[in-house]
């Protein structure tokens, strides 16, 4: 059973809890007893919440929760086990830990072979249970995502205002270029398509069909797949790519991946790239992080969002047609669509019907749009699929 144990004592005295083998110390002071499990250790990051009820295993290795704790609000997360299938990036860091209400249970899944627990040392995450996650959910709603501390001591202990101090000189999200830590460091021949049931992943079906260059700045594999399903050949390279290495592959259409960080600092040397491709009218396609790239190229501008969007029920609606689709999110910064700011290149052709911010562009006169939304999901509903062919429908 949970035994939530939030704090916001600003000024914590130090003493463990009794039965307390885990900790989340925020900058502010304030401090979460809980449970450990998973890795031993601590990490430093920015706390964010995650509504999906589904698909911890893919959140949890999505490099766009590159120093990222994740809150699951969703009180029952590892009870289905881990399995090799499930897993969005293998190799690369994605979120460094997460935090969860009921202890974790045994798996109950037909498709594990393994536990979250396990799977979670193993790759050198931090879990915290017994936390009251509608609280911290509550908090982050209403003073924003805060930096913090995750640690996992099974003795229970901890140097509280070591922490705090960690937590407080940890710089943040804004400003801070993650993309070149999470890309794959050589180009890739991508060879998998999506997974069907009692068959794995499966291979790519005929033959002349037009090749993507996707630009890694921290992809999930999902997308590649989806790339794949609608008809694309896909080569992946690393972040870094210059305009004549991606020519010299001789592209039909560039896709620009998702990824973490602030867009602005990995626009530092995106930028350049797009904007010389958007000279040429090559056809692009940009998801998340890429989106953002895309606008910053066409001349609009991005900012940090208060608490940002994270999971799998969010509604979008399509301003050409009215459309409502219901998408996966995981954003912490968003195109600003503030009057005036996305300049006179840049139409609007999303929004999110939570909060009106931007979630989607078309570049004038151009064969390039971008979606803040992900819709290849994984976890999350379908009903964005269609943007996948529609870009590959535009390669001719």
């Amino acid at each position: 059973m949970a035994d939530p144990a939030l704090s916001h004592a600003p000024k914590p005295d130090g003493a463990t809890p009794k039965g307390a083998t885990g900790v989340l110390v925020l900058a502010d002071g304030s401090v979460s007893w809980g449970r450990g499990f998973g890795a031993v250790g601590s990490s430093v990051g920015e706390v964010c919440f995650n509504t999906a009820m589904t698909g911890y295993q893919e959140v949890m290795t999505d490099p766009s929760y590159a120093a990222q704790i994740v809150t699951f609000t969703f009180p029952h997360i590892g009870n289905v086990g881990v399995n090799s299938e499930d897993i969005e990036s293998a190799g690369v860091p994605g979120a460094i830990g997460c935090v969860v209400r009921e202890d974790v249970t045994d798996p109950a899944n037909f498709r594990a072979t393994g536990t979250f627990q396990r799977w979670l040392e193993v790759q050198g995450k931090i879990g915290l249970a017994g936390i009251d996650t509608r609280a911290l959910t509550r908090r982050i709603r209403m003073s924003g995502a805060p930096n913090a501390v995750i640690a996992h001591d099974p003795e229970g202990n901890f140097d509280i205002e070591a922490l705090v101090e960690r937590a407080r000189s940890w710089p943040g999200l804004e400003g801070m270029d993650l993309a070149i830590k999470v890309t794959r460091e050589a180009k890739e021949e991508w060879e998998g398509s999506i997974w069907k049931l009692g068959e794995g992943y499966t291979k790519p079906e005929g033959t002349g069909r037009p090749h993507v260059v996707a630009i890694d700045y921290g992809a999930k594999d999902n997308i590649f797949r989806n790339l794949v399903k609608a008809g694309a050949d896909v080569t992946v390279v690393p972040a870094e790519t210059s305009v004549d290495k991606i020519l010299e592959l001789k592209p039909a259409g560039v896709f620009l991946s998702n990824g973490p960080g602030d867009p602005a600092a990995t626009g530092a040397y995106a930028v350049p790239v797009i904007q010389k491709l958007l000279e040429m009218d090559m056809p692009i396609f940009g998801i998340c992080l890429g989106h953002q790239m895309l606008a910053l190229a066409a001349g609009a501008r991005t900012t940090k969002m208060h608490q940002g969007h994270r999971g799998a029920n969010h509604p979008v609606k399509r301003i050409e047609d009215g459309v409502v689709e219901i998408t996966s999110m995981n954003h912490g910064f968003a195109v600003d669509n503030a009057p005036g700011a996305l300049g006179e290149n840049v139409v609007e052709t999303h929004v999110s019907l939570f909060d009106g911010s931007n979630c989607g562009i078309a570049v004038k006169g151009k064969r390039a749009f971008g979606v803040q939304y992900h819709p290849e999901a994984s976890p999350g509903p379908q009903d964005s699929f269609y943007l996948f062919e529609k870009f590959v429908a535009s390669l001719g």
